[in-house]
């Protein structure tokens, strides 16, 4: 019997290379793909992704997605609602583990195993390590062809011009010394095209910047 899995999945390079993690192990079997959208504009929250360029990566990847559509504003309590929903689906179909593509942030996963506490269904962190190791792991993520580009930069920490550069030797040598990486402290956010996940690339084009509370924000446009 093969642990079925349902991936968490935000488009961008973490949620992708957890993908790639499961796959090497044999006794996983994926189910499908989890994402969240604003359900006003269509788009993943916070990485501001078009709902069109997931349902590429789904299609990319070979697994079908599961949307969940968030209000917005949305609450925690209506958020927290709507997830309980997919997860009682998930336990239903049979499907074990939740997987979550974070690294480090140790408030985020306490925060998700109370989330699936008694559901009868377990998150697992596949790609979990320590701050010094995302170097690393944003170097082997380059080295194996993932491609990726930054949709959100939080100005705060890292420039402006950051936004809608791709993820590349060069973008890791510019970052400021006090930004992670893999951007696990929110420095920025990616959507991932291309990459041994995929059994081929996603066309994009890279479209407009914006600024928006408070967050710069860079429009991936698919390609026809």
């Amino acid at each position: 019997m093969k642990t079925k899995i349902l991936l968490s999945w935000s488009s961008g390079k973490d949620s992708a290379w957890t993908l790639h993690t499961l796959r090497q192990q044999p006794n996983v079997e994926i189910i499908g793909l989890l994402t969240t959208f604003n359900e006003v504009n269509n788009r993943v929250a916070m990485h501001g992704v078009r709902m069109e360029l997931v349902e590429k990566q789904a299609e990319a990847a070979g697994y079908p997605l599961w949307s969940v559509p968030l209000p917005f504003p949305c609450s925690n309590e209506e958020y927290e609602s709507r997830m309980r929903t997919v997860i009682e689906r998930a336990h239903r179909e049979g499907i074990t583990h939740v997987a979550f593509g974070d690294l480090f942030l140790e408030e985020i996963r306490a925060y998700r195993e109370r989330m699936m506490a008694g559901t009868g269904i377990q998150p697992i962190f596949p790609i979990w390590r320590t701050p010094s190791d995302t170097k690393a792991l944003a170097q082997e993520m380059l080295k194996n062809d993932l491609r990726t580009v930054l949709t959100t930069v939080d100005p705060k920490q890292i420039g402006t011009a950051f936004a809608g550069r791709m993820y590349d030797e060069g973008l890791l040598n510019d970052l400021p010394s006090s930004a992670d990486p893999c951007g696990e402290n929110g420095e920025f956010h990616t959507f991932c095209f291309d990459g041994p996940m995929f059994a081929h690339p996603i066309s994009i084009q890279v479209g407009e910047t914006v600024v928006r509370d408070g967050f710069v924000f860079t429009d991936i446009l698919p390609v026809k």
